[in-house]
């Protein structure tokens, strides 16, 4: 049996973060809602990982199809200045 002193495993208390982009009043995944895909891009214009976001795995993959889209259509830049 393990002793207290030497065990670093601690029990952690999970909660579940719910999807801010499930639901029914979360707006659409689109790639004409610029204001919300902004919001998922750093200052250099990375996309933000669903890990940071607490995004559903189903949205972060529409989310970032909708940022590349906007990105080819140079509606958001590829990089920033």
């Amino acid at each position: 049996m393990k002793s207290k002193a030497f065990d670093n495993t601690q029990s952690k208390i999970l909660f579940k973060r719910s999807c801010p982009l499930s639901g029914k009043e979360a707006p659409s995944v689109d790639y004409k809602n610029l204001n919300l895909l902004r919001r998922y891009i750093t200052e250099k214009g990375k996309i933000l990982p669903s890990r940071v976001t607490s995004v559903s795995s189903k949205k972060q993959k529409e989310l970032t199809i909708s940022i590349k889209r906007a990105r080819f259509l140079a509606l958001l830049p590829y990089v920033s200045n």
